[in-house]
């Protein structure tokens, strides 16, 4: 599956709009963000990162025979690499798989260094 990074800013808001109690944030480097942790981001490369509770990472990691994920070179600590043929074949399990990250972020204890608007 290749696609233009556009393609996949379209693609990363529909799975966004999936999920109507989640909002796209950044104009450059588009993510989603609750409770003062960023729990989804679109690199620079189109690929797509979840952020997961450990034991939910180690499953979906298993489960979806893929890996942790990057972004700008940096591993992005607690979150996954969502596959290609995910995102072709099945967007309403990824949709669920943010929503589980949104309420992973939800879980935590409100990040002390991120001021609330």
């Amino acid at each position: 599956m290749s696609n233009t990074w556009n393609e996949r800013l379209a693609l990363y808001n529909k799975l966004v709009a999936l999920c109507p109690e989640i909002e796209r944030k950044g104009q450059t480097m588009p993510y989603t963000s609750a409770n003062g942790y960023m729990f989804s981001l679109l690199n620079k490369a189109g690929e797509i990162g979840i952020r997961l509770s450990k034991e939910a990472q180690e499953k979906f990691m298993k489960d979806h025979d893929t890996t942790i994920y990057k972004s700008y070179g940096a591993v992005m600590r607690g979150y996954v690499l969502i596959p290609e043929n995910l995102l072709a074949e099945n967007l309403k399990l990824v949709a669920a798989t943010l929503e589980e990250g949104f309420q992973h972020v939800l879980s935590l204890p409100p990040n002390p260094t991120t001021k609330k608007k």
